[in-house]
């Protein structure tokens, strides 16, 4: 399959004073899997519908590989068919009507596809999707799960340069989203198609993509690959919004503690070193850490005690007050720790963020300078 790159410069959308998408940049590299994540009303979805050719912007430049689709100020609009793009979204869309075999071909008939060539693309894309043998099928005899896979072999048929999902397994119950994450990720690597993904599941978006761009208010608060958008956020948000249990945030003040920096909560509680980032003492901070990346030890001499103790089954989930803030810990479910203990925090080494509590941005480490979100201008 032929797969090209995506490039959104400066693409804005609004009705009035109502703004969808405010002058968003993002290049897209062809063969990735890059995922819209954000909380609903963020512009994830007009951004797609936009690359689709559903909704006309008012302003920006929107490219499929070196093909201009939309530009000066809508003088260029490709229609959507011209644009040779697969769209999957959260209803099915398939022809009740049709076989599965059928709906897959349709597609292929309208692009004048030979006979044999229709009958080998369908019987190849049934085979991608896991589908050998249901052609003969109808979708009301198929499950959502069945039904969605149809839905996408019918897109890959015709054999698009890029595909568009927005919010494919919505529809679908947890044990079959889990089940289809996975088949998209294995088809994702079958085909090297250059794929948009729209979801507000960060769940979703960690396991599934190559690249995450975190939106918010009609823009991208940041870009890149999940590990890095999960571990080093640009933003108290992106922070916040990444991550189950969420990211635990602790306002603090850095100060000079036996010719070191540390960020201590404002009762004096706790505190950590923070000797590598860009600050000095007196900065007003918010330390950020993961609750996998907590590390908790018994200490009898320290003021900071358990306020509760969840068994999720795996591990368990302890909460501690600092300064009045809920800080949360992963830890093994054997680990023996009960309500009220007197214990320690400390933190992984390399897992802790520093925030800035006036911007919400990410204060960078010593020797590096604040840049703005991977891909945008």
């Amino acid at each position: 399959m032929t797969t090209k790159g995506i490039s959104i410069r400066n693409v804005t959308k609004n009705w009035g004073d109502v703004y969808a998408l405010r002058s968003v940049s993002l290049e897209i590299e062809p063969g990735s899997f890059t995922t819209l994540l954000g909380p609903s009303g963020c512009g994830k979805t007009t951004l797609l519908r936009s690359l689709a050719g559903l909704e006309e912007p008012n302003d920006g430049e929107l490219w499929i590989g070196d093909r201009m689709v939309f530009g000066n100020e809508g003088a260029i609009f490709v229609p959507p068919k011209k644009r040779n793009l697969g769209l999957v979204f959260q209803s099915y869309a398939l022809w009740p009507h049709m076989t599965v075999w059928e709906n897959i071909a349709f597609g292929l008939k309208l692009q004048k596809h030979s006979a044999p060539e229709i009958s080998r693309i369908v019987e190849e894309n049934l085979a991608i999707v896991g589908l050998t043998g249901y052609g003969k099928r109808y979708p009301s005899e198929m499950s959502g799960g069945q039904q969605q896979r149809v839905s996408l072999a019918r897109m890959l048929a015709v054999n698009p340069e890029v595909l568009l999902m927005d919010e494919p397994l919505s529809n679908l119950d947890a044990k079959l989203r889990v089940s289809l994450r996975a088949e998209l990720k294995r088809i994702h690597k079958a085909t090297g198609l250059t794929v948009v993904y729209v979801t507000h599941d960060q769940i979703e978006a960690m396991s599934l993509s190559t690249h995450i761009a975190v939106m918010r208010d009609g823009k991208i608060l940041d870009y890149g690959e999940p590990d890095r958008v999960y571990q080093n956020p640009a933003s108290v948000f992106v922070a916040d919004f990444m991550g189950n249990p969420q990211i635990n945030l602790v306002p603090s003040l850095v100060s000079q503690e036996k010719g070191k920096l540390v960020a201590r909560s404002k009762d004096g509680s706790w505190g950590v070193p923070v000797d590598s980032f860009n600050v000095k003492a007196g900065d007003n901070v918010v330390v950020g850490f993961r609750p996998e990346d907590t590390v908790v030890s018994v200490s009898d001499s320290n003021q900071l005690k358990i306020d509760t103790v969840q068994k999720t089954g795996p591990d368990l989930l302890l909460t501690v007050l600092v300064d009045g803030e809920v800080v949360i810990a992963r830890t093994d479910k054997k680990s023996g720790f009960e309500m009220d203990q007197n214990v320690e925090l400390t933190i992984l080494p390399g897992s802790i963020n520093l925030f800035d509590p006036a911007t919400e941005e990410a204060i960078p480490s010593s020797g590096e300078t604040a840049t703005s979100p991977e891909g945008t201008a």
